[in-house]
């Protein structure tokens, strides 16, 4: 017997997600956008009405497309994780940086999680993007290298 739905827990982790400073978007297997938070929105300047049913590719043709749906295709087809780091691919969507007065950098570094959402009874038809602001790391390992560059010179 399922267990009960109840509204308000459904209404509190719709919130949560709306709240979380990472973006989180679900898309179906035609990439198309079905949940947009406000992270998402604040940093694309799009709402969530905008972006509803479009493909992620269409709204974002900085994307590697290929590269992207190399993952996406490992989700599904495995129900498993998947994940890019900054380091390897420095975002999936170029946003400008938090601190644009006193930031050095001129976009968002981004970590990427790729989460299979399986339905209640069947197979998995959808899965959750979780972009992770990696900025501030970036520029502490990139001032990082710059000093030791220094002292390997002045050595």
């Amino acid at each position: 017997m399922p267990a009960q739905i109840d509204i308000k827990e459904v209404h509190w982790l719709l919130d949560i997600v709306q709240c979380l400073d990472v973006g989180v978007v679900v898309l179906d297997r035609q990439c198309r956008i079905e949940v947009w938070n406000s992270f998402m929105e604040n940093h694309s300047g799009l709402g969530p009405d905008t972006v509803q049913g479009k493909s992620l590719f269409e709204l974002f043709g900085e994307i590697d497309e290929a590269w992207l749906r190399r993952k996406i295709d490992t989700v599904f087809e495995l129900g498993t994780r998947a994940f890019s780091l900054w380091e390897q691919h420095p975002y999936l969507v170029h946003f400008k940086t938090y601190q644009p007065i006193t930031g050095q950098e001129d976009f968002m570094y981004q970590n990427v999680t790729l989460l299979p959402l399986a339905a209640a009874h069947g197979p998995i038809e959808h899965l959750c993007l979780v972009i992770y602001d990696m900025t501030a790391a970036a520029q502490h390992k990139k001032q990082l290298a710059a000093l030791r560059a220094g002292l390997d010179d002045s050595a």
